[in-house]
C-alpha cells in the first residue's frame, strides 16, 4: 500500500478517535473515499485497530452497503423494486448496460468510471422508475434519459 492511502487512512480513524467501537462509521469512510473497501486497507485498520481481520471482513460482508469489489467512479443504481419494475425499470436498465457495456456478472467499465448495479427499493416509488448516481435521484427513467445522464456524466467527468 503506497504511503499516501496508509496516510488518508490514518486520517479516517484518526477522525474517529482510532476507536474500534466506530468500525463501521471507519469502514463508511473508507468506502465513500474509494468506492469500495479495499483488501489491504481492511488489513491495515485491522492491525491499527486492533481488531481481528476476521471481525472486519465479517462486518465488510455482513452489511449490503459495503463492497468488497472495485466500483467506477459513478455507480448508477436502477431500482427493480416493484412500482419501479411495472414502470419499465428494466428497458431503463438494458439502455444503461448497453451504452456502457456492461453486464451483471461484469458490472463495472474497464475505464472504471461506471458501475451499474439493480437495487430492490431506493425508496422513490412516487418517483418510478428510478436510479441514483452516487445517490443523487433520477426521477421517471427512461432509455432517452438514460443516454442523456451518461452523455452528462461523461462531459462532467471530462472537463
Amino acid at each position: 500500500m503506497k504511503t499516501e492511502e496508509m496516510k488518508k487512512l490514518d486520517e479516517i480513524m484518526q477522525a474517529h478517535n482510532f476507536s474500534p467501537n466506530l468500525v463501521i462509521a471507519i469502514m463508511q469512510d473508507i468506502q465513500k473515499e474509494y468506492h469500495y473497501l479495499p483488501e489491504e486497507h481492511l488489513k491495515y485498520i485491522a492491525k491499527k485497530l486492533n481488531i481481528p481481520e476476521a471481525k472486519i471482513y465479517g462486518v465488510a460482508t455482513f452489511y449490503e452497503n459495503f463492497s468488497l469489489d472495485a466500483k467506477g467512479k459513478y455507480i448508477i443504481k436502477i431500482c427493480d423494486g416493484t412500482a419501479c419494475h411495472v414502470r419499465k425499470s428494466v428497458p431503463v436498465l438494458e439502455e444503461f448496460r448497453k451504452i456502457l457495456g456492461v453486464t451483471a456478472e461484469k458490472p463495472t467499465t474497464d475505464d472504471m468510471m461506471f458501475t451499474v448495479e439493480t437495487v430492490s427499493c431506493l425508496g422513490a416509488c412516487g418517483l418510478a422508475p428510478a436510479c441514483t448516481v452516487n445517490d443523487e435521484v433520477h426521477p421517471a427513467m427512461n432509455p432517452e434519459k438514460a443516454r442523456e445522464l451518461i452523455k452528462q456524466l461523461k462531459e462532467e467527468s471530462a472537463s
